[in-house]
């Protein structure tokens, strides 16, 4: 069996034609000719993803074989697909694209030489290879193209879907990751984030060990300090790093070596469901330019302007732009450790406070729950929780298990002395059914006051429940005073105690579920964190959300 894909072979024994690297007007021209998107008011294009979300975990697959059994931390989690299954449905796969047209970009992952993976992306539609070139660092010399030679393709082709009683999969949507062969396949869905998340895995996987890849925006001061903001979707990571104040360094996937913090992607991927020209004004300037890719978004058919705040599709809209149109952006280079760390969440119950400082061992284990959660009404009137823990960040399908980012990062936490923040940019003192969500000009005070020193002089409390610290003030900042403390905040203190031990519980329902995956010294230090008498019953105090 071959080990890699010959893309000259793949080329001329299946497509009809291949379109190498097309610039962006190239490709904006392929878009409109393919009825693939409209072209909108100043400039962006707009298009529909059809799938609007990632794909869930049992869709995404493994090769099992000689060199994935080496190196893959194999566990309950993830997914293996037999060589055989995986032959088929590559087979089949080309067959699909015979006589068709395809779309390719050579490009970079990472902003420093010395440690860019080339890799190779080939899709089914054009705007998904707008989406790669806007995503990813490109190259301009042509003898590098030239010579161009891949560490890993992948290889995106919506339109071709699995048979799961044939191919092994769980349904017609899959991504499958081949060592062997350097090959990532994704089908049957549309949604330009598995190119990302899967770009993610590789470099996670081809990156030198002292690398530590991290899912997170950065942005450096004018004195060279660097913040990184981690969170999961819809916490706010890159409205938070664009700061008219800081330059962004980057708005998600981040390399940190033992030489400091640097860029994975050219791009930025930025959530666009109710943007707002005052809020986020440079992600707004970036809706309005050409070469942004809009997705999902609502377009009026006659005046092409677009509606923010309309979401009848769905909540996740997305807008996907080079870095060079954020104004203050840094484009490349390698920066200093950060000297803060912020931990974001959207807690929906209305607990968390909107800054607190954490321990390391904290740090480590806000980085590990990746906690957020969101409520939805049920048919009889009804608000009900879901409560979502990602066991990480920065896990991914290929690389080491969860504990052993959580030890990487509490490394580097304690030996640079990093100060660490959780953030909830979600409700505070009310759930989100009674209250409205935190103003973004609020959470990116707190953020430049910590960054600033703002909290060194303050006096903190701490919490009962979760026992992190939270200032009592924040001199000099406009922020209202009442909501640094959430309970205060609460017209019920009664009731956020309820709603606090409810989310304490969650906390420990999941931490029980990887605690004995992790080592001894690791599983103590963080079962000391959050704790609560096993015997308290909700129910009997009329708990109920």
């Amino acid at each position: 069996m071959e080990t890699s894909l010959n893309f000259e072979d793949f080329g001329r024994k299946h497509l009809r034609r291949i379109h190498r690297n097309l610039p962006t007007p190239a490709l904006y021209e392929n878009i409109v000719k393919n009825r693939e998107g409209q072209l909108a008011h100043l400039g962006p294009v707009v298009v529909r993803t059809g799938h609007y979300n990632e794909m869930p975990p049992e869709d995404k697959f493994i090769v099992k074989d000689a060199l994935s059994e080496e190196k893959v931390f194999w566990s309950e989690e993830k997914n293996e697909l037999s060589e055989n299954h995986f032959d088929s449905l590559f087979h089949r796969l080309l067959a699909y694209m015979h006589d068709k047209e395809a779309y390719v970009q050579d490009c970079l992952i990472g902003s420093v030489p010395e440690y860019q993976i080339p890799i190779r992306i080939v899709t089914e539609t054009a705007w998904h290879s707008l989406f790669a070139r806007n995503m990813y660092y490109q190259i301009h010399d042509p003898a590098q193209l030239e010579a161009f030679a891949p560490d890993f393709t992948i290889i995106h082709i919506p339109g071709f879907n699995a048979i799961p009683e044939q191919d092994g999969t769980h349904s017609s949507s899959f991504v499958i990751y081949n060592l062997s062969r350097k090959l990532v396949l994704i089908g049957g869905s549309s949604y330009a984030g598995e190119i990302k998340q899967a770009v993610f895995t590789i470099a996670s996987y081809l990156m030198p060990a002292p690398v530590f890849c991290m899912r997170c925006s950065a942005n450096v001061g004018p004195d060279g300090d660097v913040a990184i903001f981690l969170g999961r979707e819809e916490t706010g990571k890159t409205t938070l790093a664009v700061d008219e104040s800081r330059r962004l360094l980057g708005d998600h996937l981040h390399g940190w070596s033992d030489k400091g913090i640097f860029n994975l992607e050219w791009g930025g991927y930025a959530k666009m469901y109710h943007l707002s020209v005052e809020e986020q004004p440079f992600i707004y300037d970036c809706s309005r330019k050409f070469g942004t890719l809009l997705e999902n978004i609502t377009i009026d058919p006659d005046a092409r302007r677009i509606d923010f705040k309309e979401g009848s599709l769905t909540k996740n809209t997305r807008g996907v732009f080079p870095i060079s149109h954020i104004p203050n952006a840094i484009r490349s280079g390698i920066f200093d450790p950060p000297k803060n760390l912020f931990l974001l969440t959207c807690d929906a119950f209305g607990v968390l406070p909107p800054i607190a400082r954490l321990t390391p061992e904290q740090a480590v284990y806000a980085f590990l729950s990746a906690y957020t959660s969101k409520f939805t009404q049920t048919d009889s009137g009804e608000f009900q929780p879901q409560v979502m823990f990602n066991v990480c960040f920065g896990d991914t399908a290929l690389a080491l298990p969860a504990y052993a980012y959580g030890m990487r990062l509490l490394e580097n936490i304690r030996s640079y002395d990093i100060a660490c923040w959780l953030m909830n940019t979600g409700w505070i003192g009310e759930p989100s059914y009674k209250g409205e969500r935190i103003k973004i000009r609020y959470s990116r005070a707190l953020a430049n006051a910590a960054i600033s020193g703002v909290f060194d002089d303050v006096e903190f409390e701490t919490d009962p429940v979760f026992q992190y610290e939270v200032p009592k003030a924040c001199p000099g900042v406009d922020v209202p005073a009442n909501i640094l403390i959430p309970r205060e905040a609460a017209a019920d203190p009664g009731d956020y105690d309820l709603r606090a031990n409810r989310l304490v519980a969650e906390f420990i329902k999941d931490f029980s579920q990887y605690e004995d995956k992790m080592p001894e010294d690791m599983r103590t230090m963080l079962s000391q964190i959050i704790s609560m008498d096993d015997t308290l019953d909700l129910e009997e105090f009329g708990f109920s959300i």
